[in-house]
């Protein structure tokens, strides 16, 4: 499974983006689909998570209430809307993909094997 980020770019706070997962097909192996960002010198985290079967969402607590994940299953992309944007979302944002259920151990990095190039997001 490929996945291909878009949708990035410069910003300033409060403002809004949305970016956008391609993924080559939609099977097994993006049951779960997942956004992660890294800041320099940070661990990557997890930011929100959803299970592509049913649906489910999930959401690190620094982005409840402004980040929102959703799918288009006919065009294989999963999408992430972030709005009221702030100075700490700076940060590389990528996509990944699991064939397991999102769980409770959705932002565990390790979990995932495919991962997208990332897309840069700086808020100002």
């Amino acid at each position: 499974v490929q996945l291909v980020e878009s949708g990035g770019g410069s910003v300033q706070a409060g403002g809004s983006l949305r970016l956008s997962c391609a993924a080559s097909r939609i099977t097994y192996s993006t049951r779960c689909m997942a956004w992660f960002r890294q800041a320099p010198g940070k661990e990557r985290e997890g930011v929100t998570a959803i299970y592509t079967t049913g649906g489910t969402t999930d959401y690190a607590d620094s982005v409840k209430g402004r980040f929102s994940i959703s799918q288009d299953n006919a065009k294989n992309t999963v999408y992430l809307q972030m709005n009221s944007l702030k100075p700490e979302d700076t940060a590389m944002y990528y996509c990944a993909a699991t064939p397991w259920s999102c769980g409770g151990n959705w932002a565990d990095k390790d979990k995932y094997g495919h991962w997208g190039q990332g897309t840069q997001v700086t808020v100002s």
